[in-house]
């Protein structure tokens, strides 16, 4: 670590399997002060959308900014895949994969979407799936998922089958059972499953071992307090899964899909850099991130 206080070179990215929580709790002053910088006489009701980042958290991302502006060849060469290891090695803890290189870390959920899909649209073109083979979906996916269906499997001549709900999708919040339909899937056959989870890190448990799922991605910045853009895309390790590439092809093309999404081009990537320094804001509540998944789910009951 510099005098900036910016982990420069990481020496040994290793990280303790379960980071402790802070022996001292954050009290209400200081949480006051974390987020001074919001409007104070506007209540923020869309905490899903572009969620909430407490100013240790945006100190941090300005001296990564800083590291990049001052000296870039050095952040670059010496700096920034160490970086991202290092908030790889965290997301990896954090939904229990086998192994870090089975955790990208992508711009949101869109993007994660976009990836997964146009790797299955290249699989319509290279005859592993046939015209009108088709994806199922539910129709609680968001409006960006079902437009990349549209742009990437019907373009490639397949079909998309849309299971409707037995709810109105806007009249009621749900926890969908994803282990359970990833289960009926395996045993009907289905070739692949991609989870769009956006809002699972930091709100409900996520583990990648358990759900067994082929994709999932969930975004960074709406409970986990990092700043946009940062969001994970998890893919299983397996023979069956091992081709997938970034849209934006840069130099590190081939040379494993985790390296690619780390370098896509000049552009800021200090969100990405600074997931250590969210698990440290979140690990100053009782019970870290269980502790905060629990009282938030305790509120939404009470206020329901």
């Amino acid at each position: 670590m510099d005098t900036n206080g910016a982990d420069t070179k990481i020496s040994n990215p290793c990280l303790p399997e379960k980071p402790e929580l802070s022996p001292t709790l954050i009290s209400d002053t200081e949480l006051l002060s974390e987020f001074s910088h919001h409007v104070q006489n506007k209540a923020r009701i869309n905490n899903g959308s572009f969620g909430c980042r407490p100013n240790s958290v945006l100190s941090a991302q300005q001296k990564w900014q800083l590291e990049f502006l001052k000296q870039s060849d050095d952040f670059y060469f010496n700096g920034l895949k160490d970086g991202i290891l290092k908030s790889r090695l965290v997301i990896k803890d954090l939904v229990n994969a086998d192994h870090v290189d089975e955790i990208s870390i992508v711009d949101n959920a869109t993007t994660a979407t976009a990836i997964v899909l146009q790797s299955v649209a290249w699989e319509f073109l290279q005859g592993k799936f046939n015209k009108g083979d088709a994806a199922v979906t539910l129709q609680y996916a968001t409006g960006a998922v079902k437009k990349s269906l549209e742009a990437y499997i019907m373009r490639a001549d397949g079909n998309v089958i849309e299971v409707q709900s037995p709810f109105p999708v806007n009249s009621v919040y749900v926890l969908i059972p994803v282990k359970e339909l990833i289960k009926v899937c395996r045993e009907d056959g289905v070739d692949k499953v991609f989870v769009d989870g956006a809002h699972g890190i930091g709100c409900v448990d996520v583990d990648m071992k358990e759900m067994a799922a082929d994709f999932y991605t969930s975004t960074l910045n709406k409970w986990f307090f990092c700043p946009p853009v940062a969001a994970i895309l998890y893919f299983r390790k397996s023979s069956e899964v091992n081709d997938l590439h970034h849209p934006v092809v840069s130099h590190e093309y081939g040379n494993g899909f985790p390296i690619e999404s780390a370098w896509i081009g000049t552009r800021d990537y200090s969100a990405q850099l600074v997931v250590p320094q969210a698990l440290e804001f979140v690990n100053r509540f009782e019970g870290g991130i269980e502790g905060i998944k629990k009282r938030n789910h305790k509120a939404v009951g009470e206020m329901g």
